[in-house]
């Protein structure tokens, strides 16, 4: 496989909303991103993946777009945006955006047109139908619950959004949608990003029968994947991006790819005819939740959760390439939902990075994951802000489901979890701002913060730094071949990567009890989280990180 600068970089996923208020209005801004560059140089990420800044009425937290080529104002402006642009070029850091192309919102000044009149030239941008049996179109289901159709009283009709109500669809059949969308990414290209993270592009190609799908006899609507996700003819679509934008800039691509099956990697990741460069994959971040069954929790075992992860390590390495992620804006915190974020925070934070930093990809950190964030105490709806978990608290409600039994689903899935304020000191508002902030700030910011973090060298932080500085300097860890090790084991989390002469080996205990290890793991120890190894034993949480000199020339 080619070696390329994607492949060997550290990407750090910001929250512009969450991350660092300047201006004291408790929201998130650019130049609080622009005044941290320092701290993402001293953590060691070469790539900043932002989280939408663009001009939106903000229902859907900036994915719904009024204005491709704005900047919503609470953020700053588009001066503010070049100039981050510029300062982070000086520190050697590329900026990648998302790409929010499936849908736009209800402000949008191309909806405004195509809701005027069903002969607006603009009518068929998005994607409307008149109603069936004096009801909608279809059964389908919104992703974010509630019908996925919407009556406009201007025209009687019915628009399509996949999301919320105020985020229509884009029609993506019209080839003058597909060059808009192509012109505003070109553009992008021309201020200065390196590329895009591209959001739910496997919406964007809808079964155009517009069938009506089985549902559960409780339930008004029937979830709207079967029609909507990862259709047929969805790679015209994404080969025609690929050719007429990335393929020309070569620009980098990550994408949000739900419903995209592991057989079907080489068209989506192939280095010669696959669509994107990487592709974010959900088997190991929803292992908890059971996807024919909206909002039941899942208990999973540490096996499943390992072969979801190496399934996608194998396949992909016959093609292309993978972003390794726990955590992100949509999910909650990796140490609270696969660790223990009590008595072995600091252990198990230290422990999944180690086991995820390692593996064959590019590693993704999300703001706050590298100093061991936890998911918030949340004690009622009202302290929800995510349209998702409110959505979901009203549907469940009138659906007849107990409020204890769905506050308790929203402490273990809600998105908010992830977009609690970044935590930079212990002083007021944990220092992401001297207002009142949007979203409430985790109360163990006291002790959980980036100042503690830098001035203690055994905490979360540093052990991130030396995971990026460990993963640069050794290319048998970026390009290394894959090789799973206690594949069966429900305790122990490992694997082997290979290249030439060098073989290195992940050995992660994922519990909170000592486990023995056989083979000669201890004799050779580059990296660990354990102040002190017993040789042997994998203490609770300890993570191992090996090399070892291979004889015979190594494997080729």
């Amino acid at each position: 496989m080619a070696s390329t600068w994607w492949k060997e970089s550290i990407v750090y996923q910001i929250y512009p909303r969450s991350f660092q208020d300047t201006n004291g209005d408790g929201v998130g801004d650019l130049k609080g991103i622009i005044q941290r560059l320092d701290y993402l140089q001293y953590l060691g990420i070469d790539v900043i993946w932002i989280c939408p800044v663009y001009d939106s009425p903000n229902d859907d937290n900036g994915y719904d777009i009024r204005d491709y080529h704005a900047i919503l104002e609470e953020f700053g402006t588009m001066d503010d945006m070049l100039e981050l642009i510029g300062e982070a070029k000086k520190y050697g850091i590329r900026i990648i955006m998302d790409l929010v192309a499936n849908h736009t919102s209800d402000e949008h000044a191309w909806f405004a047109e195509s809701r005027k009149s069903k002969d607006n030239p603009k009518r068929d941008w998005y994607i409307w139908k008149g109603g069936t049996g004096g009801g909608e179109p279809t059964n389908w289901e919104s992703i974010f619950g509630g019908s996925a159709w919407e009556l406009d009283e201007t025209t009687g009709e019915y628009y399509l959004h996949c999301f919320s109500k105020k985020q229509p669809d884009l029609n993506w059949e019209n080839p003058d949608v597909r060059q808009a969308v192509f012109d505003m990414m070109e553009w992008w290209a021309d201020q200065g990003i390196a590329g895009f993270r591209v959001d739910a592009v496997t919406f964007i190609k809808k079964d155009q029968r517009f069938p009506q799908l089985g549902k559960e006899d409780n339930r008004p609507y029937a979830p709207l994947n079967e029609a909507c996700l990862n259709q047929p003819g969805i790679l015209d679509f994404l080969r025609e991006m690929k050719e007429k934008v990335l393929m020309p800039r070569e620009m980098m691509t990550v994408a949000e790819a739900p419903g995209v099956p592991i057989e079907q990697i080489p068209d989506y990741l192939d280095e010669e005819t696959g669509v994107f460069n990487m592709i974010f994959q959900f088997d190991h971040v929803d292992i908890d939740i059971k996807p024919d069954a909206r909002g039941v929790y899942h208990p999973w075992k540490l096996s499943e959760f390992k072969r979801t992860l190496t399934k996608w390590q194998l396949e992909t390495a016959k093609y292309g390439w993978m972003a390794l992620y726990l955590e992100n804006h949509d999910h909650v915190r990796s140490v609270s939902k696969f660790g223990d974020d009590g008595k072995y925070r600091t252990e198990s934070a230290k422990m999944l990075a180690a086991y995820y930093f390692m593996m064959r990809g590019t590693p993704f950190i999300y703001q706050g994951q590298e100093i061991g964030m936890t998911n918030c105490p949340i004690d009622s709806i009202d302290e929800y802000a995510d349209i998702m978990s409110l959505n979901f608290y009203r549907e469940e409600t009138k659906l007849g489901r107990a409020e204890p039994e769905i506050m308790e689903y929203l402490a273990k899935r809600s998105r908010d979890h992830g977009r609690t304020p970044m935590q930079w000191d212990a002083g007021p508002a944990a220092g992401f701002t001297t207002g009142e902030p949007w979203l409430k700030v985790n109360p163990n910011f006291i002790h959980i913060n980036v100042e503690n973090s830098i001035s203690d060298d055994q905490s979360v932080l540093q052990f991130y730094r030396q995971l990026i500085k460990l993963r640069r300097s050794n290319k048998a860890l970026v390009y290394g071949d894959y090789e799973e090790i206690y594949a069966e084991s429900d305790e122990i989390g490992g694997y082997s990567r290979t290249l030439g002469e060098e073989r290195w080996t992940v050995l992660c205990n994922f519990t909170d009890r000592s486990i023995p290890i056989e083979g000669s793991y201890s004799d050779t120890i580059i990296l660990s989280n354990s102040m002190e190894h017993e040789r042997g034993i994998l203490k609770p949480y300890e993570a191992l990180i090996s090399k070892y000199l291979l004889p015979h020339g190594g494997v080729k």
